[in-house]
């Protein structure tokens, strides 16, 4: 019976985690899809670094994709990451998503080319996917290391998206990346003494009085005091001449 109970409380758990990645994630592909069937293009409202009307892409920016493959390669991680953090993090994981959110995309309007436009969800992969990696380590959480490079190895990109030699000729946001990088590896490190903690392993005696030295010494003491306390057996007074006299009484 309590494994069932665990069960269905481990379901309603993860089903509960999933809520806020897939809103994300629907919002994004409902974007799309307004995009393609109205043939028209929403890019205008991206990210456009120390523009002041180009602010509003800091909350327009993970909505906006250039194409099905930009959108399709920022979907999974969404999904995975985001379940992640809300199912092994529930007390954080809105404060680690929203700062993640608008911080990366502050500082990439701060360090961005003037002369670009930055849209896609990748700073907040790239901030979910540090934030859960650091995490891991600092928590000693095996899970969630695992998954988090799972993702760096499945996101291409992960690496050389954050260098600017190797990203601009592709056409990628190194600023993003790297704002976002930045955001979860100090979210990590803040955040630390928060949430679920190291798991502390303490090592029980199977019997104190063993173990315990002063209490084998007073056991010592005690044996040799009252072994004391008795006359040993050679402690014997010697008797008198008389007592070992041998009287005979002769009868007539």
């Amino acid at each position: 019976m309590p494994t069932s109970m665990d069960n269905k409380q481990e379901r309603r758990k993860f089903f509960g985690s999933l809520i806020i990645p897939l809103i994300l994630v629907a919002l994004m592909w409902i974007v799309k899809v307004f995009e393609v069937s109205a043939g028209v293009s929403l890019s205008r409202w991206g990210l456009v670094p120390h523009s002041v009307d180009g602010l509003v892409g800091i909350l327009t920016l993970p909505f906006l994709h250039g194409n099905w493959e930009h959108l399709l390669s920022n979907t999974v991680p969404i999904l995975v990451l985001g379940t992640a953090l809300y199912y092994c993090y529930p007390t954080l994981a809105n404060r680690v998503m929203l700062i993640t959110y608008l911080a990366s995309g502050l500082i990439t309007w701060c360090i961005g080319d003037p002369e670009s436009t930055h849209i896609g969800a990748s700073a907040l992969v790239y901030g979910l996917n540090l934030f859960l990696i650091v995490s891991g380590f600092i928590r000693g959480n095996r899970m969630l290391i695992v998954i988090s490079l799972i993702m760096v190895f499945l996101y291409g990109s992960f690496i050389w998206g954050m260098i600017p030699s190797l990203a601009i000729p592709q056409n990628i946001s190194w600023e993003g990346h790297l704002s976002g990088a930045l955001i979860g590896v100090l979210l990590a490190i803040f955040l630390r003494k928060e949430g679920p903690q190291k798991e502390v392993h303490h090592w029980e005696e199977d019997d104190e009085d063993e173990d315990d030295p002063s209490k084998e010494l007073e056991t010592n003491k005690d044996v040799s005091t009252s072994s004391t306390s008795e006359k040993p057996y050679w402690d014997v007074p010697t008797p008198s001449d008389d007592e070992l006299t041998v009287q005979y009484r002769i009868r007539h």
